[in-house]
């Protein structure tokens, strides 16, 4: 910056001359002129006025420990009315969740995004899947029941309407195929005298 208005000044030339001469962008070139004599940030925060301080932050989690059962709302405005701090709910919320202190004490952790647990066996566990098929604009349905360790479809069905009465035949019939398939139980039917089973539904196949 000082070299460019050094020489524009000895030189009587455009500012915009020398930029050319840079080969940097007028834009660039102005948010440079904008920052000089200011220190490099690197974007960091810029504390505000209405943050919350840490002797607040300390003083919310002290008042939590005093009265556990309550809420955080309800503890944002007893907190008001006995002088302690003065922040609004959403606030005390984010103090206490970052905490750990809105966790649910008897919280069990998510079974889900774990995968299926696979059959060691064929035969061991049926899966039951109900898709949609358009045939000429008409809809049906198609019914297939796959073996949980290979993937095989063991039996399958198309019809024009499908109820549980109608699942438990082609059910009947793909266990009539393999009558010596071993007898396990699923925790989806609870049944003992047949391999276990679990149904799914998917959407439309054109």
């Amino acid at each position: 910056m000082d070299w460019v208005h050094r020489w524009q000044q000895k030189s009587e030339l455009s500012t915009h001359r020398f930029i050319g001469w840079l080969g940097v962008t007028t834009s660039k070139f102005y948010d440079w002129q904008a920052r000089y004599g200011k220190v490099n940030e690197h974007n960091g925060w810029v504390p505000r006025d209405f943050w919350v301080e840490a002797w607040e932050k300390q003083a919310i989690l002290d008042f939590h420990l005093r009265y556990p059962l309550e809420g955080y709302r309800r503890l944002t405005f007893m907190m008001l009315d006995a002088d302690i701090v003065a922040v609004s709910p959403a606030s005390v919320w984010r103090v206490l969740h970052r905490a750990g202190y809105l966790r649910r004490w008897n919280h069990r952790p998510s079974g889900k995004g774990k995968g299926f647990l696979q059959p060691q066996e064929p035969h061991q566990h049926w899966h039951v899947d109900v898709s949609y098929l358009n045939l000429a604009g008409t809809f049906y349905y198609l019914c297939s029941v796959l073996d949980g360790y290979s993937r095989f479809i063991v039996h399958w069905e198309i019809r024009e309407a499908m109820t549980t009465a109608q699942v438990e035949i082609i059910l009947q019939r793909a266990r009539e195929k393999f009558p010596d398939a071993p007898r396990a139980s699923s925790p989806t039917t609870g049944r003992s005298s047949s391999p276990g089973t679990s149904r799914s539904s998917s959407g439309s196949v054109a």
